[in-house]
Formats: structure tokens, sequence, C-alpha cells
């Protein structure tokens, strides 16, 4: 378990990064792809959110929802991310969608550092968005 501090420019950088931001949101989008073809369907896009925990817990108090409601909370992602309406989501529906959350995020943490706990093997975006800062913080202290 590890501990990173990040506040709204560590993310704004980090989407900035064109190269970096690209490159994370494929792996992100890849790992997603469960039968590797090249686009997200709406059982895939929601295992992924699933599997980021976001509904388990409310400040430490788990919160009950419906599979009714839970139903409707993913078919609502999906037609966010679908922005074609092809049935499917691509790369670069994903990645847009994904710079629009970010953006978000740097939004609402503005100039107010967290600190976020991290559970080993995180891969998330914003532990992305930490280690970029840390990389530059590193190559700066090196001279």
């Amino acid at each position: 378990m590890g501990v990173v501090i990040i506040d709204g420019s560590t993310v704004r950088d980090f989407v900035s990064d064109e190269a970096q931001f690209k490159k994370s949101v494929e792996e992100r989008f890849a790992a997603f792809d469960l039968n590797n073809d090249g686009v997200l369907s709406r059982g895939e896009l929601r295992k992924a959110f699933e599997s980021m925990r976001l509904l388990e817990t409310h400040f430490g108090i788990d919160v009950v929802t419906t599979p009714d409601q839970l139903s409707q909370l993913y078919d609502s992602i999906f037609e966010k991310f679908d922005c074609d309406r092809s049935g499917t989501v691509d790369v670069e529906e994903f990645r847009a969608e994904m710079k629009k959350i970010m953006l978000a995020i740097a939004d609402g943490l503005g100039s107010c550092p967290i600190q976020m706990a991290l559970e080993d093997g995180d891969e998330s975006l914003l532990k992305k968005a930490a280690d970029l800062e840390a990389s530059k913080s590193n190559s700066k202290a090196s001279f």
C-alpha cells in the first residue's frame, strides 16, 4: 500500500501530456477489452466501472443500490461513452470521455492537495498522474 499526494494541477498536467495520457488510456482500454476485439461492449464497460468499486461505500458506509438502479446507472454511463451510438465504445470515444472525467476531477480538486491511498498494483489514471509528476520532480532534483 502506498500514498500519493495530488491536486488539480497534477491531474491537469497529466492530461496535457498527450503522449503519456494517450498511452495510459490505451493501456486501461486494453485491460477492459476482455475479448480483444478493439471495442468495449456494454458488459465490458460495466465490468470496468464495477472493478473501480465506485458504489461499494460512501464514507465507509455500505451503499445499497437496487439491481434496476445499477442497470440504469451503467446504461447511462455507456450511452455517454458511446458518442456515435454504434453500440460499442472505441478507444477514441473512451479517451475523449476519460479526458472529460479527468479534467472534471482536476477542477474539483483545484489547488487543494489530497492524499490518495493506493493498493498494490493500482494502475488508475490518477496514479499515473501522480507518477508523472513524481518523475518530473525527480528529474529536476537530478540537476
